[in-house]
């Protein structure tokens, strides 16, 4: 029985390339064990940058056939993706290796350090990396275990997703998508906002009040409808439209790629687009307030705020469009990734991946509803056909489904059935004064996808 940090020397990752279980290694490893791990993208002869990056960690690799799993093995992590008809799970099972998932070998590393756990549907990796920055700028030597790279990290040749620092602070992204968000007990909870996406509201209200009553402090957006119902103490809270909250945003504006507004009087700077991004910076401030960091110290560290990987990163701009590639991905994501784009350029081509059936058969008519609610006359959505990953998933609906719908409500909607025929139907579109938003996730060539479209405007 695993229960604590001490309780073991050699994990084994099996599916480590993923982002959540590839912080965790990096993590472990920072902090002296024997880390190894496997993954199935991992093949004879080809490069693989996450397994490079991972092994100049001093983590070792293997491909997905069971070999790395040996009498040092001390313990095996799964992610919620990892069947157990996996070969490497059957393995652990008959050597007796303990065997947890992801998200249990998270709430054990939480508990051993004073940790801030952000949570919500949207806004968690960069509010993380925020925090991070801020504390680490602050000189408290953080932690941080993160779904997304921070560029800061990624710069050093990283993967960007954790980093073990010598301070007391641990921040960790919280996730309620698979319910794991309930296992932590963190001495400072936050909630950012709480939207449908892969659950419906009240299965998330009654995740998000475990996750309260789990955090020894808990801090809250009160501009958020939903989160506000959760407060502990409004004076450790934020908000852009709630006078009594401890922390609040005024002022904003936004001019091109960097947005500005005050929080509590305190003058902030960022080279971030968006509304949602002063909330996400509020959220940070306020919960580095909680570890004793001063607003001016704050704005001080995101005035240097680098992003994190696939969130709104510009690649660039040719011929007066701008690119900018998005991890957006259910529909107030995608809603506010288009509207953050719209203060830099009169038109915005917003193209979109939807990933996983049955995900965009449950949230379909709320895609239309926050896309079209946002896009400007001038405006385009165009769409491709539904990312599969594999598995038993019927294929009852098409993105073309959600572009017919948007067509209906007299909303300029595009179906290109393969993303590869995109960028030269939409030549004729794009202007000299006009941004090109790619949004999708889950998909791992989607970054390659958008340098490809860079490569090639």
């Amino acid at each position: 029985m695993i229960s604590s940090i001490h309780d073991f020397k050699s994990p084994f990752f099996i599916g480590i390339a993923g982002s959540g279980m590839s912080a965790i290694a990096q993590y472990l490893k920072g902090i002296g064990k024997n880390v190894a791990g496997s993954d199935r993208f991992f093949k004879a002869n080809e490069y693989n940058e996450t397994k490079a990056k991972l092994e100049a960690e001093g983590i070792s690799c293997f491909f997905q056939d069971g070999e790395g799993i040996t009498a040092e093995t001390d313990l095996v992590v799964v992610s919620t993706a990892v069947e157990d008809t996996v070969a490497e799970v059957q393995k652990a099972k008959q050597l007796n290796i303990p065997i947890v998932k992801r998200s249990e070998l998270l709430a054990i590393i939480a508990a051993s350090k004073k940790t801030i756990a952000i949570g919500g549907t949207s806004g968690k990796s960069t509010t993380t990396a925020m925090l991070f920055d801020i504390l680490e700028y602050a000189g408290l030597q953080p932690s941080i275990i993160s779904g997304a790279g921070l560029v800061s990290i990624i710069n050093q040749g990283k993967i960007g997703n954790a980093k073990v620092g010598a301070g007391e602070w641990l921040v960790i992204e919280a996730d309620e998508s698979d319910g794991s968000i309930v296992q932590y007990k963190p001495e400072v909870g936050l909630l950012l906002n709480i939207d449908k996406d892969h659950k419906e509201i009240e299965t998330l209200l009654d995740i998000f009040q475990t996750f309260k009553e789990n955090s020894k402090k808990f801090v809250v957006n009160q501009s958020h409808p939903l989160a506000k119902k959760f407060s502990q103490s409004i004076k450790q809270d934020f908000s852009w439209n709630d006078s009594d909250a401890g922390y609040k945003a005024t002022d904003f504006s936004q001019k091109g790629l960097a947005i500005s507004f005050k929080i509590n009087g305190v003058l902030f700077r960022l080279n971030v687009v968006g509304k949602h991004n002063m909330e996400n910076a509020l959220a940070a401030a306020a919960l580095a307030a909680q570890a004793g960091v001063k607003l001016t110290t704050s704005a001080e560290s995101l005035s240097r705020y680098e992003g994190i990987y696939r969130r709104h990163q510009v690649l660039g701009n040719k011929n007066g469009v701008w690119v900018i590639d998005d991890y957006a991905h259910n529909p107030v994501k995608c809603a506010a990734a288009i509207q953050a784009c719209q203060p830099i350029a009169p038109k915005v081509i917003a193209w979109f991946q939807p990933h996983g059936y049955g995900p965009t058969k449950f949230l379909r008519n709320d895609f239309v509803h926050e896309i079209a609610n946002v896009l400007r006359p001038e405006d385009e959505i165009w769409m491709s056909e539904i990312f599969y990953a594999g598995g038993t998933a019927v294929k009852d609906i098409s993105a073309n489904d959600l572009i017919n719908d948007l067509k209906a409500l007299n909303k300029p909607a595009f179906f290109i059935e393969k993303r590869e025929d995109f960028l030269a139907a939409v030549r004729s579109h794009l202007n000299t004064n006009c941004v090109l938003l790619l949004m999708g996730a889950r998909d791992p060539s989607l970054e390659q996808f958008a340098k490809d479209v860079w490569n090639k405007l």
